[in-house]
């Protein structure tokens, strides 16, 4: 985060319903190439702005929707939305009454490509003085009126743009406008500006920064980012644990009650352990030990999703994504079988991708070996990656 960031909000608008777009879930929700919509936008911001800073406004009955898609992140408590648009930011903005940053920068939650140059040309320009800046791209084709499917004239295209988010303001004045705008159900926060007779600049927008609207947009953002990741890698990883005297063990983030557990620094989870050092072989950057050391006492019953974690955010923080997971539990008891699905949600859930983008299957050493003995259980995973 750079020095001219400490004193801005970011609002992130994710309240809708999206019906347009079809699906089951609305659209911010929906998944493109196997993260959600939402949390693709989410990451777009956290280089440049500190968590605390940022609020996600949503609709509380779809909470678990949200805890899904955020569930590694330490984001602050989301804002409850409103009836329209403006009601919801009215709402974001009150989250902020108690610290008040000088700026608040407001952004569609179906704007997942909104690109570094586009904030700060927006954060510029308000550090430049401006009380109201907003991205745009000047239109370029021919626009007709039309009613009735008849076109009525053609209506010139000079000084026209597109505007897109994040919109910057000030955000006293922004708030204050929201007050004596309530109930007038503007369009965008640069039209309140515009009631109230405030100059509202515009900054340089991209095509690129499309909002996501129907199922075709959903396809052409599919496209897009798969067209980038083109730098496909396959990890694998191993690990073993010895059993010792318990009532269960864990794999795969799911406790399954048993006369035994397995022996560990941190949880013993062997399941994730295993697909930790998957992902940290996909893209070379060492094994589970270099990252946490069984000699610091700090990791000492730590759960394994803290690891498996941290694997994820390295790819993430190299614009890549996990399109795959693969787990291999080698046991001859407890029994595997009744948890698979279980196992899955849960690392689909961690991962923040597709169930169906999770295996996990479980096999026998046919009594050989120390697993055939009952002395422990292996694991053995892949992993794929994308990276750009």
């Amino acid at each position: 985060m750079t020095d001219q960031l400490t004193n801005i909000g970011l609002i992130i608008v994710a309240a809708g319903s999206g019906n347009r777009a079809g699906g089951d879930v609305p659209k911010q929700y929906q998944n493109i190439a196997g993260t959600s919509i939402l949390r693709r936008t989410i990451d777009r911001f956290l280089c440049h702005f500190e968590t605390d800073n940022i609020r996600i406004v949503i609709n509380s009955e779809l909470r678990d929707l949200y805890d899904k898609c955020t569930i590694d992140l330490n984001l602050p408590e989301p804002v409850d939305g409103g009836a329209t648009r403006q009601a919801s930011v009215y709402n974001g903005l009150m989250s902020f009454r108690n610290n008040p940053p000088e700026y608040i920068l407001i952004h569609d939650a179906a704007r997942p490509f909104v690109s570094e140059a586009i904030i700060e040309d927006v954060i510029a320009t308000l550090n430049s003085g401006a009380s109201a800046v907003v991205p745009g791209v000047q239109i370029v084709d021919t626009l007709k009126r039309a009613q009735n499917q008849i076109i009525g004239n053609t209506v010139p295209r000079d000084n026209l743009f597109k505007v897109q988010t994040p919109q910057g303001f000030d955000y006293n004045l922004l708030l204050a406008g929201h007050e004596t705008e309530a109930g007038k159900n503007h369009s965008d926060d640069a039209a309140i500006f515009e009631a109230m007779g405030t100059p509202v600049m515009i900054s340089q927008g991209e095509e690129a920064n499309f909002k996501i609207t129907t199922p075709d947009d959903i396809q052409k953002a599919e496209k897009t980012i798969m067209s980038t990741l083109n730098d496909i890698r396959v990890g694998s990883g191993f690990d073993v644990h010895r059993f010792e005297d318990g009532d269960k063990v864990t794999l795969c983030g799911v406790d399954i009650p048993f006369n035994q557990k397995l022996k560990g620094h941190s949880d013993a989870d062997v399941g994730m352990h295993a697909l930790t050092d998957a992902i940290l072989s996909a893209i070379a950057a060492g094994d589970i030990g270099t990252h946490f050391p069984p000699s610091d006492y700090r990791w000492k019953g730590e759960p394994s999703e803290t690891f498996l974690k941290h694997a994820i955010s390295l790819v993430r923080e190299r614009g890549g994504m996990i399109s795959h997971a693969g787990v291999t539990l080698i046991c001859e008891a407890p029994k595997i079988g009744p948890h698979k699905d279980a196992m899955r949600e849960r690392l689909a859930t961690i991962i923040n991708i597709d169930i169906d983008r999770v295996s996990v299957q479980a096999t026998t050493t046919e009594k050989l070996g120390f697993t055939g003995r009952g002395e422990g259980i292996a694991a053995q995973a892949t992993a794929t990656v994308r990276l750009p």
